[in-house]
């Protein structure tokens, strides 16, 4: 008997897994490594909505657990995850200019937007009107983690490397087992994956498909990353990731040509040097239609949890609903309403689940 069987190890089951770990709660976790959200992503946290300037939903909270939280991680797993880099935002036009520094002056932003206005001296970037930076922001390298939180389970014994197998779930009026695994509470963190479960599957879980380039571009020589019309992301040794689109219909993993062209026609309408594509990703971000997360207890299972719906901001989002979802289920605090499922009890009472 564990504590707690996690599926799933996307930024969501990471983040919950280590959650639980740091309040010496005993786990197993399951996951197939189908769900390349977490390890495609940009890996950018960033407070600021750079199309709007706006705060992005519940920044303030999510900035106070994110730095101890993830340096946790790197100190545990021996690795470097988290770089701080400056976020410039290219403006287009005297318009943008103003409306920066607009929006610095609302309430909550001054600390997260600076008020000066930084020129361009790169050559190899056409940004005439210059320049905001987004203060508090960086870049966690989402890729190394999965990898390195996957091998340190695996020495600990903790992870079976398996498609869930949701016929094999059993839900006694307490607890859960599943196969040779006996758990007081089972959290489903499996990202788009939630498409194929069949006790969450009411909730309003779209599925965004995103796609991002790496280039090579020895003439560039930039280390701050540069939003425009796409993003410019320093990973060093002269690469940069470009992205990323955006599309609602498609929900392969599969790179698409289209998606390609896309990204460089953007990218080449404000940089001015030579670069070579090198690598060319995809994956299904979780997006829910009000663009709040998924978190809490199934309607009619009381040990069934699920953990999903971050969207675009992991990175911000998923140590801060984790501790959210794990206060609620040991200690009884309430979720934030605007990220608790109980949101959507009208569509699971019309459409029925398991």
């Amino acid at each position: 008997m564990v504590d707690y069987l996690v599926v799933g190890l996307g930024l969501a089951g990471i983040s919950f897994c280590e959650t639980l770990e740091r309040n010496g709660k005993s786990f197993r976790v399951i996951s197939d490594h189908s769900q390349k959200a977490s390890t495609v992503a940009g890996g950018l946290y960033n407070p600021v909505i750079l199309k709007r300037f706006t705060l992005s939903w519940r920044a303030h909270e999510q900035l106070t657990i994110l730095p101890a939280f993830y340096a946790g991680l790197e100190k545990k797993l021996g690795v470097a995850l988290d770089h701080p880099l400056r976020v410039l935002r290219r403006f287009v036009s005297a318009e943008e200019q103003n409306g920066w520094f607009e929006a610095s002056d609302k309430p909550g932003m001054g600390e997260l937007m600076s008020t000066d206005l930084i020129s361009n001296t790169n050559p190899s970037i056409n940004a005439p009107f210059g320049y905001g930076e987004v203060l508090g922001t960086g870049r966690l390298d989402t890729e190394l983690l999965q990898e390195a939180y996957r091998q340190y389970l695996v020495k600990k014994d903790l992870l079976v490397p398996e498609t869930f197998d949701f016929d094999a779930l059993e839900l006694p009026e307490t607890g859960v087992v599943y196969k040779d695994v006996q758990a007081r509470q089972i959290v489903l963190a499996m990202g788009f994956g939630l498409k194929q479960d069949p006790y969450f599957n009411y909730l309003p879980l779209n599925g965004t498909k995103g796609e991002l380039l790496t280039v090579k571009a020895p003439k560039l020589n930039e280390t701050r990353v540069i939003k425009s019309s796409v993003f410019i992301i320093p990973l060093g040794d002269d690469l940069y990731r470009i992205g990323a689109t955006y599309k609602w219909q498609d929900k392969t993993h599969l790179p698409t040509e289209a998606a390609r062209e896309e990204l460089e026609t953007k990218l080449r309408s404000f940089l001015k040097c030579d670069y070579q594509v090198v690598d060319h990703v995809a994956g299904i971000r979780p997006t829910v239609a009000d663009r709040r997360p998924l978190v809490g207890r199934h309607p009619a299972y009381k040990d069934l949890y699920v953990l999903n719906g971050f969207g675009s901001r992991g990175v911000m989002i998923a140590p801060y609903a984790s501790k959210a979802l794990y206060g609620f289920i040991e200690s009884g605090k309430e979720l934030p309403q605007d990220m608790d499922i109980e949101r959507f009890r009208k569509r699971y009472e019309k459409h029925g689940a398991v």
